[in-house]
């Protein structure tokens, strides 16, 4: 073992025997294995697809609706605006006076395409938060069931945003209104809350019954507060990755959106993990395995049951490699598995085949004395260097050795 591999387990058994430590690697573990970054990555591109319609839509009901007071109209669009910080000055100049005219053909157009994109965002939630949980493919709702889940996903995370954007208005007015570092906290504890409950019917919606509502509310309350870090942080993110917005223009709208969208959908997942984490009690993790840890082994069966694809199947696994049990310092056990074949080996010498052959007349001889076939040798064959002639019957059967 090179120095390189020497380093690397021993902070591997530093992890596993220090819970603060074991438990965020066991998540950025689960986060790796289940692809997760790619699971964001596609909720953050139909999220993108989806938010120029709407916000279109957004200000043409606006416009319609509150045609007489656009004081009111400004408030509700700082409001929506303000959840895309860094950019959601860029968003407002971008949809200021581009509206879609009237009432008619174009504005069912605009909302058609806006169901569309959202139906994505909530097809890619659902099967993003199932593969997280490991539910079986066999056990998620199919069609219809899925369209239906998704329309109510939708409905649901869409009022609960627009209730929640309202209510953070109207305590952000308050606070203004009543002054103080309290009226600020009482503000951002309203919004927080407001997130929670959001998340929490989300979580609900988007997962099969298998996984109970009080399972995920870990997941919906760290959600909850990340995203409220996001909304403080997210002005120097966002701009830490355009560099300059004025140099990239339109594009800087586009990637700064992307970055935003993808941040946000990121850390929820990885919160998400973590709920996973701790309620099935997937840590410690092997760094660089094998051996591997119990919970390796746990989790490695959990993804193996997700990819059944039909009820009648069941998936097996079979550990091949040497399984150590959590703290221990030792690289092997040595009642261990054979790497190929699993079969159980121990450290000892090694037993004798039954079939060994001897050595001298490469004659098939039997390690057990009383598994020796009748028929294998001549019962009346003497013995080469005693001159004895003896029977080969069972034992007890009345036979004698007989001397020349």
């Amino acid at each position: 073992m090179n120095a390189l591999k020497k380093l690397v387990a021993a902070l591997d058994r530093l992890q596993q025997n220090r819970p603060w430590l074991a438990f965020p690697v066991a998540v950025w573990k689960k986060f790796g294995d289940d692809q997760a970054g790619n699971l964001a990555a596609l909720i953050a591109y139909y999220g993108f697809a989806s938010l120029f319609p709407l916000l279109l839509v957004l200000v043409t009901v606006l416009d319609i609706v509150l045609a007489h007071d656009p004081t009111l109209k400004a408030k509700v669009l700082n409001s929506t605006f303000s959840h895309f910080p860094g950019i959601g000055n860029t968003l407002r100049h971008a949809t200021a006076g581009h509206t879609v005219s009237g009432t008619g053909i174009a504005l069912v157009i605009g909302i058609v395409l806006t169901f569309l994109g959202a139906r994505g965002v909530a097809a890619a939630a659902q099967n993003a938060l199932n593969t997280v949980w490991g539910v079986p493919l066999s056990r998620r709702a199919g069609f219809p069931w899925s369209l239906l889940k998704q329309i109510g996903l939708i409905l649901a995370v869409g009022i609960g945003l627009l209730a929640t954007t309202l209510l953070s208005g109207l305590a952000g007015a308050s606070a203004s209104v009543l002054g103080g570092v309290a009226a600020q906290i009482g503000t951002l504890v309203v919004s927080l809350v407001l997130n929670i409950l959001v998340f929490w019917l989300g979580f609900r919606l988007a997962v099969e019954r298998e996984i109970k509502a009080r399972q995920m509310l870990p997941g919906a309350v760290l959600s909850a507060i990340v995203w409220q870090i996001l909304q403080l942080f997210g002005t120097y993110l966002v701009a830490h990755t355009l560099k300059s917005s004025s140099v990239y223009g339109v594009f800087g709208v586009v990637l700064g959106l992307l970055a935003w969208l993808y941040l946000q959908a990121q850390f929820t997942l990885y919160a998400v993990e973590a709920n996973v984490v701790s309620v099935r009690r997937l840590w410690p993790r092997s760094l660089a395995p094998p051996p591997f840890t119990p919970e390796d082994i746990r989790a490695f069966e959990m993804y193996a049951k997700t990819q059944e694809r039909r009820p009648e199947l069941d998936i097996e696994t079979r550990v091949a490699s040497p399984v150590r049990q959590t703290g221990d310092p030792q690289s092997a056990d040595p009642q261990a598995g054979d790497l190929q074949t699993g079969d159980s080996q121990t450290a000892g010498p090694q037993t004798a085949d039954p079939q060994t052959r001897d050595p001298q007349t490469g004659d098939s001889q039997a390690a057990d004395p009383q598994t020796t076939d009748p028929q294998a040798a001549d019962p009346q064959a003497g013995e080469p260097h005693t001159g004895k002639h003896r029977q080969t019957g069972e034992p007890g059967s009345g036979t004698r050795r007989v001397s020349n």
